[in-house]
């Protein structure tokens, strides 16, 4: 079956993924910066910044972020990589509160 995805659609989606891109070159800029467990944590933030930008790509042939299975396991996969970045960042900062 074949899927009449709108031109719309398609361009947001390449806007997005160019988004992520150059958050995650952001990212990489400023692991340079820092040090130990924060390069880390910006390196890991670029990496799948760049991998979720590319899943964007990848939902702008299929139609859906959900479809085809293994897109929805990739975009779950990048949600959770931020979540543990978050949660490593709040807890750090909490760390250094006290």
């Amino acid at each position: 079956m074949i899927i009449a995805i709108d031109p719309t659609f398609v361009l947001s989606n390449h806007i997005e993924a160019g988004l992520w891109a150059a958050i995650g070159v952001g990212c990489a800029i400023a692991a340079v910066y820092q040090h130990g467990v924060i390069r880390k944590d910006s390196v890991a933030a670029a990496i799948t910044f760049v991998i979720f930008g590319g899943s964007d790509i990848v939902e702008a042939t299929t139609g859906a972020w959900w479809r085809p299975w293994w897109l929805l396991l990739w975009k779950g996969a990048c949600l959770f990589a931020f979540l543990v970045l978050i949660v490593r960042y709040a807890r750090r900062r909490k760390t250094t509160r006290l």
